[in-house]
């Protein structure tokens, strides 16, 4: 239970970090600050669902697209969570759509490695300083 929580706030601290940096980053996406949970959530709630079931789709039927999987369900999470929500808005053309979902998906697959590790490391270090 308790991996389940490390790895259910790992997952939605990197949203939030990815949501944040591609806000930074590309002119035209936004996130509002009272809407900020709720854009993190939905998007990661999206984002859980999505990747495995095209990832099965994809080794089912065109195993060459395996690795765009993560690229096309961020971009589904991006998409449904701005259709659904005013939290989240992504304005402009194609550009401000592919440059939003490869900031997102790849400061998410950076977060969700490097997270992990900050955590394990300050257990560790706390557990000496308690000694």
């Amino acid at each position: 239970m308790i991996r389940f929580l490390v790895r259910l706030a790992v997952f939605l601290v990197s949203a939030a970090v990815g949501l944040l940096v591609a806000t930074w980053l590309v002119d035209g996406v936004s996130v509002t600050a009272g809407g900020f949970v709720i854009a993190v959530v939905l998007y990661a709630l999206i984002q859980s669902i999505m990747a495995p079931f095209l990832t099965k789709v994809a080794m089912n039927n065109a195993t060459a697209f395996l690795g765009g999987m993560g690229l096309v369900a961020t971009f589904v999470a991006l998409l449904v969570t701005s259709w659904v929500s005013d939290a989240l808005t992504i304005t402009g053309g194609a550009t401000t759509w592919i440059a939003a979902t490869v900031i997102v998906w790849l400061v998410t697959a950076l977060a969700t490695m490097l997270l992990p590790f900050i955590l394990v490391k300050s257990g560790v270090e706390a557990a000496r300083a308690r000694r």
